[in-house]
């Protein structure tokens, strides 16, 4: 089957004929983007995982629960609008009444927004969606997934440690899925001081919802997300 070319590939390659209107195109994006998590109104927790977990995988509820709690304390919940986790915590806040936003992306063969959705927004370029699955969030809770959640885990981890970003919680959800990879973490890039100490603090792992959720929501009662990461910016390198 032939390539599909999309917007991002495009406007990656180096030469790019159509620059000035590229950028314009990117520029609007942003800016529905921007007047899409002001409707917002609320708090809110981006909630990341697998698209491929369906129903029946016991991921499935505890996305919900998760939602749902979070819709409870007054969160709006934020999902890339897919199916999987997204799908469970985006429908886990409707069963609470609370808001549900999706921040979809255009891809081929990607699957249809999930029906669970307030706010939906599709987005043509990957880094103005990332823009506001982070924009919108005072804590991000990363259920079990593959190269876009482990993806979303380490720019996080590094707009915190660098200050760009307030100093939200990171919550990994399921121990047993996530463990190997904070072993690895701890046994190499700490251990070779490619990482400070205090650069372990940013994560949070949990088999919890409840617990998730509490995270969060206290750090942003507490207003603890105002005081930046100390980590200096040579630590991310």
């Amino acid at each position: 089957m032939p390539r599909q070319d999309t917007d991002d590939r495009r406007i990656l390659e180096r030469i790019d004929p159509d620059l000035i209107e590229h950028a314009a195109e990117i520029g609007l994006e942003f800016l529905e983007g921007f007047k899409a998590v002001d409707r917002i109104g609320r708090p809110g927790a981006t909630i990341f995982g697998s698209a491929r977990i369906d129903r029946s995988n016991p991921m499935y509820e505890q996305a919900r629960r998760t939602g749902r709690m979070f819709a409870e304390e007054g969160f709006a919940v934020i999902t890339g609008g897919g199916p999987g986790v997204m799908e469970a915590a985006n429908r886990g806040a409707r069963d609470a009444g609370g808001v549900s936003v999706g921040f979809r992306i255009k891809l081929p063969h990607e699957e249809l927004e999930n029906r669970f959705l307030d706010i939906s927004v599709l987005f043509e370029h990957f880094y103005a969606r990332k823009t506001m699955l982070v924009k919108a969030a005072e804590g991000f809770v990363l259920f079990p997934g593959g190269f876009g959640t482990l993806d979303e885990l380490f720019e996080s981890l590094v707009l915190i440690q660098t200050g760009e970003v307030q100093h939200f919680p990171a919550i990994l959800f399921g121990s047993d899925y996530w463990n190997g990879l904070l072993d690895w973490i701890r046994a190499q890039p700490l251990e070779e001081r490619m990482i400070s100490p205090d650069d372990m603090d940013l994560l949070f792992v949990t088999d919890d919802p409840a617990e998730a959720v509490e995270t969060v929501v206290e750090c942003y009662r507490r207003h603890c997300a105002e005081v930046p990461a100390a980590s200096a910016k040579a630590d991310a390198q």
